[in-house]
């Protein structure tokens, strides 16, 4: 038996045009990945409000004597580097202003956002953070790569290894990529892409949209597609009917020049138009 669906963010800055939306770019770097004994060590997000950074944290953390060195094999932090670094307590006011009323972003995002959720916490600072944007599905839904790890999209896309596994260092990369995922999907809203996931259950909403209205007009559209395991397709096409309640959601129509019928599945649609 499957599963809900997840219900999706509202509101707020998810919603808003994607050039109008605030986010937070986050990086964290842990002593391991155990919730209940492991600890942030560093931290850095970055604010960014029309492509400006507007304010960022950029710091180590003292993770408690019990914990320090932890992982320091992955990001290099020993314990006499973490000595006399700030406590995360001391610093939660000021990451929670950065991510508050901003759509959070990170790489394989999971991680950060049960991390960061833990140390608010702690520091009695709790905020809702039940949705993040992940440029991991991003990425994998708009490149043809066998490896979407950070550091083979910084390998792609000529970005320095230098400082890699080091968060302000990461939070850069993660930038290039995230602004590399959105020319390719050209997002319309922060919930737009919170849509576009791999093996997602949901279709966008914006795609089904532009579909329909295609069909609406009988107008010619470019569709963007790209299949598992293929490279991105551009197709010409008369859409004739959207069915984006059927399992799998297509539109059926016609191929242009040749009026070819033609059935995409929407969930595998980049993008709509030029």
């Amino acid at each position: 038996m499957s599963l809900p669906p997840q219900p999706g963010p509202s509101g707020g800055p998810w919603q808003c045009p994607i050039d109008e939306t605030p986010f937070a770019f986050v990086d964290l770097e842990m002593t391991g990945l155990d919730l209940t004994k492991d600890r942030v060590v560093e931290v850095c997000v970055e604010r960014v409000e029309r492509g400006v950074c507007v304010a960022r944290i950029d710091t180590l953390v003292w993770p408690g004597e019990e914990r320090a060195g932890g992982a320091s094999e992955v990001h290099g932090l020993s314990v006499e580097a973490l000595t006399g670094a700030p406590r995360f307590e001391s610093i939660a006011a000021e990451v929670r202003a950065l991510l508050d009323g901003a759509v959070p972003v990170a790489h394989a995002a999971s991680w950060d956002a049960r991390f960061l959720q833990m140390e608010l916490e702690r520091a009695e600072m709790a905020m809702d953070l039940s949705h993040w944007v992940d440029t991991l599905s991003l990425s994998r839904r708009s490149f043809l790569m066998p490896n979407h790890s950070l550091t083979a999209l910084r390998a792609r896309f000529g970005i320095p290894q230098e400082g890699a596994h080091r968060a302000a260092s990461d939070v850069a990369a993660l930038r290039e990529v995230f602004a590399r995922c959105c020319e390719v999907l050209r997002p319309v809203s922060a919930r737009d892409l919170w849509e576009t996931r791999v093996h997602s259950e949901r279709t966008r909403t914006a795609i089904v949209t532009a579909l329909v209205a295609a069909q609406a007009t009988g107008d010619l559209v470019k569709v963007a597609v790209r299949t598992s395991g293929r490279p991105i397709r551009e197709l010409l096409v008369c859409i004739k009917e959207v069915h984006a309640e059927a399992e799998p959601p297509k539109a059926i129509g016609y191929l242009m020049p040749g009026r070819g019928r033609t059935e995409i599945r929407i969930d595998r649609i980049l993008r709509v138009g030029d």
